[in-house]
C-alpha cells in the first residue's frame, strides 16, 4: 500500500498515512484520463456560435434577374449561400456540446488522477486545516510552510467557508470539497493539499 507523510500547518511531519491502494495506488489509465478531460472541457463550452440560414438573412426577396435569356445561371435570391452576404450553408447553431461518461469510467479517471499525484509526489496530506478567521495571510503562511508555491489545489472533507474565503484571492490556488474534485483540476495543479479527513472521505467515496 502507498504511504505518505502527514504534516501539520507548520510543515512539520507528525506521522505517516497508509493510503487505500484501490484509490491511490492503481496504474493510471491514460486513455480514461484523456476521455474525462475532454468530456469536462466539452461541457464547459458555451455553444453560442450561430450563423444565419437562408430564411433568416435579411433581404433578397426579389429575384435578381430573369429566369431565362441572360446566359447566367438561374437565381431566385441574392441571399443564397452562393452569393457574398448570403446565408451560411451547414454553419454552426447554438447547441450543447456536453456529454456524460459512465459512472465507472468517471470513478476510474478520478482514481487514476489521484494515483498519478501520489506517483509524482504531488500529494501533500495535512493533519488538519483549521482557521479561526478568514484571513488570506493565514493560508499564504500555511502554503509557504508546505513549500506549495506553485499552482495548488486545497481539498477539504466538506465545504469550508473560512478556508474558501481565505484562499480565493491567492493567484493559482483553488479550494474544493471532496465532492467537487474533478480530473481536470487534479491534473492542472502542480500540488494537491488534502486534509487527513478529506483523504478518508475520498477513500470512502471511491473505494
Amino acid at each position: 500500500m502507498p504511504k505518505v507523510q502527514v504534516v501539520n500547518m507548520q510543515g512539520s511531519p507528525v506521522g505517516e498515512l497508509e493510503l487505500n491502494e484501490y484509490v491511490f495506488g492503481i496504474e493510471p489509465n491514460t486513455h480514461v484520463l484523456h476521455s474525462a478531460v475532454v468530456a469536462q472541457l466539452a461541457s464547459q463550452r458555451r455553444g453560442t456560435s450561430s450563423t444565419l440560414l437562408r430564411g433568416e438573412v435579411r433581404g433578397g426577396g426579389r429575384k435578381p434577374w430573369r429566369q431565362k435569356g441572360t446566359g447566367r445561371a438561374r437565381a431566385g435570391s441574392i441571399r443564397s449561400p452562393l452569393f457574398r452576404g448570403g446565408a451560411v450553408l451547414f454553419g454552426p447553431k447554438p447547441r450543447d456540446y456536453g456529454y456524460s461518461l459512465p459512472k465507472k469510467v468517471r470513478r476510474l479517471a478520478l482514481r487514476s488522477a489521484l494515483s498519478s499525484m501520489v506517483n509524482e509526489q504531488k500529494l501533500i496530506v495535512l493533519e488538519d486545516l483549521s482557521l479561526t478567521e478568514a484571513k488570506t495571510r493565514e493560508v499564504v503562511k500555511v502554503l509557504k510552510a508546505l513549500n506549495a508555491n506553485r499552482k495548488t489545489m486545497i481539498v477539504t472533507d466538506e465545504l469550508n467557508d473560512t478556508v474558501e474565503r481565505s484562499a480565493r484571492n491567492i493567484e493559482g490556488v483553488k479550494t474544493t470539497p471532496v465532492e467537487g474534485m474533478n480530473v481536470y483540476d487534479l491534473l492542472y495543479h502542480d500540488v494537491i493539499v488534502m486534509t487527513k479527513a478529506a483523504v478518508a472521505k475520498t477513500e470512502e467515496v471511491l473505494a
